[in-house]
């Protein structure tokens, strides 16, 4: 019976506990089921508000910008990683930190270059504050993260290590070669110049990713937790050639400096295909120191002056009003028309319509087209009209200036206007606009728009690949042309431009020198020109030469200050027919182009030592490394001035060998 009792006490124990664990578990339930049913019921864009959005975010994740290329393949621009580094001090264990942080302080005391005991303080103070967004380091390159991230304690990552890493992009000039007002620049607010006008290509599309704060002002970046990966920009290459933007920039340079001009401007294009090879934009900032900060070729609209008379003779010799019998006579170089007095700046008698170009007689521009268009002078800015020289040129490069001309319909128009007009008064222009004329007459008469962009790539493939854009398919008859073609040869070998005359490359081309704000009181301000192209038998290039305010006591005349900045350009890009020629370098007439192009220099890595390379020429160095299995990185063009490894070191194949040049 006893037993029994004992069964049964133990079971109702047991029962008991069954029981209590049974409503304990219910009651849970319950409130579980509450909890579920009060938050069904609750506002979660308060919860939201109150904590999810105090305590994280979603923050913009930057694409890298695509690279901006010369023709050749030479960067100009590019976007490179730079590397911030931070420290969570509260996933370092204080184990591994004492025991390490000795070695990290004398590792970063030799990085930096200062005392172990600066790191050692901060880094304490830190630890002890358990700061867990820390600091370090700002804008390191690859190399220097490859290095840092190596020392003690950080080699244990970012879980063990507190090492954190945010990677941000900043866009550098690869070279000095052409300056930072042609290659611009796009802050998001500005655009200018060539990253201006290809940054639709060259942005790409930024991501996102989730931080989570810290503290009051900062957040740690999430990096596995990436809601958009940034999708990278495309790489442009534009049609600016580096040796002769090189060539260009040097030959104003000089001119301005012995002139002691304000500022000048080299605009270079292939005749075939409208492409522009050389954008050169010079402005001074102190004696003898030029700066390309402004594109006076698109931004700025002046009186062309003579260079004009290209156009407006061109408009005569395509009616059929004159041709090469045509004679003009300029009198003592001194006309009045509608009350307007208009003089020659020398010669007189009569000209036959070559000598009107080749002389630049104003007198004898303005009474042929004031003959021929007097009546009817819309006829006239006809020619104007199909030539799109009312219209601002539609190009990617931003902030070009429209053209004006004084038409019968503006109140400025008079009976003498038609006459202004013939010798490059009573409009304005900017350099392109005049330049592509010009290579449209080159070019047989086909007006091409002018190119900056060669083409697209992404990821090693062509998205895009320009081709010449005709804007005018006959710009005159094939008569006139070669009128006009043969007029502007004579202007170089017997005219206005016959000081840049050499008998090895024929050149073609007008000079202008106008008087600018003649209209304010004041000392007479001047700007010299010249336009034309080169060889004229068969042309290449077309290239207009301005130079604004040069010194009037020691010439202020197109012939003089801009001209022999076309020949020097001329002579140097062409090499098949170059001139300046010593005289020791003429044999029976021929030219011995052996002393004009330097030899390339052999180099090997023997022995395994780095070679002097040191006052080489980068482009002939360069590959000859890379094909002997080294990376090279290098910066600028021209001759090398400084590399490393120094010469003598030991290396290795595969290594990288960084080389600095002039430009």
């Amino acid at each position: 019976m006893a037993v029994l009792n004992e069964f049964e006490n133990k079971r109702s124990k047991t029962l008991r506990w069954g029981y209590l664990f049974a409503g304990a578990a219910f009651i849970l339930f319950v409130v579980f089921l509450g909890r579920i049913l009060i938050l069904q019921n609750t506002n979660v864009q308060e919860i939201k508000d109150d904590y999810i959005s105090k305590n994280y975010r979603e923050a913009t994740l930057k694409a890298a910008r695509g690279n901006l290329y010369a023709a050749d393949g030479s960067i100009l621009a590019t976007t490179v990683m730079r590397y911030d580094v931070f420290l969570d001090f509260k996933t370092i264990k204080d184990t591994v930190y004492s025991n390490n942080i000795g070695a990290l302080t004398d590792s970063l005391s030799k990085m930096f270059g200062k005392p172990r005991s600066y790191f050692r303080d901060r880094l304490d103070q830190q630890k002890k504050a358990n700061n867990q967004y820390y600091s370090l380091v700002k804008g390191l390159d690859f190399d220097e993260y490859d290095r840092i991230r190596k020392f003690p304690i950080f080699k244990k990552g970012k879980n063990r290590g507190g090492f954190i890493v945010d990677r941000n992009f900043k866009r550098e000039l690869a070279t000095t070669q052409i300056g930072a007002g042609t290659i611009g620049m796009d802050n998001g607010v500005t655009k200018s110049g060539l990253e201006g006008a290809f940054s639709k290509y060259m942005t790409g599309v930024n991501g996102t990713r989730l931080e989570q704060r810290v503290n009051s002002s900062q957040w740690k970046p999430i990096d596995y937790w990436k809601v958009k990966e940034p999708v990278d920009g495309q790489d442009v290459y534009t049609t600016i050639d580096l040796r002769i933007q090189d060539i260009a920039h040097s030959a104003l340079e000089k001119q301005l400096i012995n002139f002691d001009a304000d500022h000048g401007s080299v605009l270079v294009m292939e005749v075939a295909t409208g492409k522009v090879k050389a954008m050169v934009n010079l402005k001074r900032t102190e004696p003898g120191m030029y700066v390309d900060s402004y594109n006076y070729a698109l931004k700025d609209a002046t009186e062309p002056g003579s260079t004009f008379k290209t156009v407006s003779l061109l408009a005569a010799m395509d009616d059929g009003f004159i041709d090469e019998n045509t004679t003009v006579n300029v009198g003592n170089g001194v006309w009045t028309y509608a009350k307007q007095r208009i003089s020659d700046g020398h010669g007189g008698g009569v000209y036959e319509i070559a000598d009107v170009l080749a002389k630049s007689s104003n007198v004898g521009s303005a009474k042929l087209i004031t003959q021929y268009y007097a009546d009817k002078p819309q006829v006239f800015l006809d020619h104007l009209k199909r030539w799109k020289m009312f219209e601002k040129m539609d190009i990617e490069l931003p902030g070009i200036t429209k053209p004006f001309i004084v038409t019968p319909e503006n109140k400025r128009w008079n009976a003498a206007t038609l006459a202004s007009l013939s010798y490059g008064y009573s409009s304005r222009f900017n350099l392109l606009q005049l330049t592509t004329f010009y290579n449209g007459i080159a070019n047989k008469g086909k007006m091409l728009k002018p190119l900056f962009i060669d083409k697209i790539m992404k990821d090693g493939q062509i998205l895009y690949s320009a081709q010449p854009e005709v804007m005018v398919k006959k710009m005159a008859s094939e008569k006139a042309i070669t009128m006009m073609t043969n007029a502007l040869t004579k202007a170089v070998e017997k005219g206005t431009a016959r000081s840049i005359f050499t008998p090895n490359l024929k050149m073609a081309g007008k000079t202008g020198t106008a008087r600018f704000e003649y209209w304010k009181p004041g000392p007479a301000k001047y700007q010299a020109s010249f336009a034309g192209f080169y060889p004229s038998d068969n042309p290449k290039y077309t290239c207009i030469v301005m130079v604004n305010q040069p010194d009037k006591s020691k010439s202020y005349y197109g012939s003089t200050v801009a001209a022999p900045v076309f020949k020097e350009i001329a002579g140097k890009t062409f090499l098949k027919t170059p001139q300046n020629i010593e005289r020791e370098m003429l044999v029976d007439k021929k030219v011995d182009l052996s002393k004009m192009v330097e030899r390339t220099e052999k180099i090997a890595v023997t022995g395994k030592q780095m070679p002097k390379v040191v006052g080489l020429i980068g482009k002939n160095v360069i590959p000859q490394l890379e094909n002997q299995g080294y990376r090279v990185d290098y910066k600028g063009v021209g001759r090398i001035k400084e590399q490393f490894p120094l010469e003598g070191t030991t290396i290795k194949k595969n290594q990288r060998i960084y080389l600095s040049l002039q430009n």
